[in-house]
């Protein structure tokens, strides 16, 4: 299960960086309501990545102990 949890954590870590890029590219470009948007995505994808790896992490924890 933990391999599990680690695998969606990069999977948000991935699309994370994936908005970052494509945030500048519309800041690049003077499209700032885009990148505004793309950074807010990102922003929640880094959230969801961070939640992942502690869930991962309490559950590599708890395996660990048994």
């Amino acid at each position: 299960m933990p391999k599990d949890k680690h695998n969606k954590a990069a999977e948000h870590h991935d699309a994370a960086a994936k908005a970052h890029r494509t945030a500048a590219e519309h800041h690049g470009k003077n499209d700032h309501g885009a990148g505004h948007e793309q950074s807010k995505m990102a922003a929640d994808h880094s959230k969801r990545a961070h939640d992942q790896s502690m869930d991962a992490m309490k559950a590599s924890g708890e395996k660990a102990k048994k």
